[in-house]
């Protein structure tokens, strides 16, 4: 049966090929349309939440401030100032911390090798700092270890952009740096990452430090700020509000005072991102769907025109037994095989163009928010469900009434 069908369609193809061409054109482009604009709308879901998670994967960062609110007979107004000791504090408090790091900062730090020299953000930290904040090592060099923290060894964690800055094509690793004047060996180099988010400027121009080393060096007394991440999204708001109470505790201020404990929370910033994300997505998509249902309303009119020129073969077939299901069956598969070979032929473009531009550089961040489509199976499957469903849709009514033909009037057509 299939196989007749398929050669009527055939058929009908080659005595209406330019209608025929121009409908399943109609689709193509339809097709090319809507998955280009779920791509880059992909692509740019993909790259803002990557540019967050490179920034801060999943943490929140706690600032010291001061109180808005009276406590225990104590005024507004108290500076509340962490200490490095308050992390081991909280990781005794809140089993549910996965990770944390104090982050000691120093602006205005000198770096020199040789002849070049330049100036950055110096910060110490921890060893866990490298998965909260994404500054893993390329090939060859290694970050701060806890022996390194232990032993307050004089080790240096280059960004990728400042280590290309002082040391231009020679490799790092192993160096000696004289930073404000102190020698320091170089372990590691980022790899380079796209970021969209910052705490005094991005990872890729800092230079890090174990938090011992700076502490010994320079008497910081207090952190900057700390890092803490929990172990999964869903125990995120219970983590939050034990920092509160917690260090609430400790410095005697109401656990519900915001402003003695400014946070960055970064996850939800990431729920947002990804909320905008999908809200654009969304958008792009009904665009490219009513594109690609105008075309269907081509393949629609077309298996109308065809029904009407094949009403004497109706006929014939109604008159030699065939049943009105078998009748419908044939017009919809036909719609149906226009949509998806013009659904086809625009998936396989559509997949060239993504290639294409992912081919190209995008050295501009900026670029990193377009020229990043993604084309993804969930894509790919929304597609071929609105195709199927468009010819259905273009195929029932024609094939209705062809099935609903009389049989002797249908013989009488000229």
């Amino acid at each position: 049966m299939w196989k007749i069908l398929f050669q009527d369609f055939v058929g009908d193809l080659k005595n209406q090929k330019t209608r025929a061409l121009l409908t399943m054109f109609a689709v193509t482009w339809g097709t090319i349309a809507i998955v280009l604009l779920l791509a880059f709308g992909e692509g740019m879901r993909v790259s803002l939440s990557r540019g967050l998670l490179n920034a801060g994967d999943r943490l929140f960062m706690v600032y010291g401030g001061s109180t808005s609110q009276e406590f225990e007979g104590l005024p507004t107004g108290r500076r509340i100032r962490l200490r490095e000791e308050d992390l081991a504090l909280l990781k005794r408090s809140i089993p549910e911390i996965e990770f944390g790091s104090p982050s000691y900062g120093r602006w205005g730090t000198s770096l020199k090798w040789g002849e070049n020299q330049t100036t950055t953000y110096m910060e110490g930290v921890y060893p866990e700092f490298q998965e909260m904040r994404r500054v893993f090592p390329a090939a060859g060099g290694r970050f701060i270890n806890q022996d390194d923290l232990d032993r307050r060894r004089r080790v240096l964690f280059l960004g990728n952009a400042i280590a290309e800055q002082i040391f231009g094509e020679t490799d790092p690793v192993g160096e000696t740096v004289m930073l404000d004047g102190l020698p320091f060996t170089v372990v590691g180099v980022m790899l380079p990452k796209f970021q969209d988010s910052s705490n005094n400027g991005p990872d890729e121009d800092r230079a890090i430090i174990p938090a011992s080393t700076l502490r010994t060096i320079y008497g910081h007394r207090y952190v900057n700020h700390m890092l803490v991440r929990p172990r999964s999204m869903e125990e995120a708001p219970h983590v939050k509000r034990e920092l509160y109470r917690v260090l609430g505790g400790r410095y005697r201020f109401d656990p519900s005072d915001e402003r003695a404990l400014p946070m960055w929370d970064f996850i939800e910033d990431q729920k947002m991102t990804d909320a905008i994300g999908l809200g654009i997505q969304i958008f792009l998509g009904m665009v490219g769907a009513f594109t690609l249902l105008v075309a269907g309303v081509g393949v629609a009119n077309i298996m109308y025109v065809v029904v009407k020129e094949r009403t004497l073969e109706i006929g014939i077939k109604l008159a030699v037994g065939a049943r009105r299901a078998h009748i419908m069956v044939q017009f919809v598969f036909e719609a149906v095989l226009i949509a998806l070979t013009g659904g086809a032929i625009g998936l396989t473009v559509s997949a060239g163009l993504v290639g294409l531009v992912n081919a190209i550089p995008a050295e501009d961040p900026a670029m990193q928010y377009i020229a990043n489509p993604t084309l993804s199976w969930p894509i790919a499957l929304i597609c071929v469900t609105i195709l199927i469903s468009i010819g259905l849709a273009a195929g029932i009514l024609p094939a209705r009434r062809a099935a609903a033909l009389d049989p002797v009037e249908s013989l009488r057509y000229e």
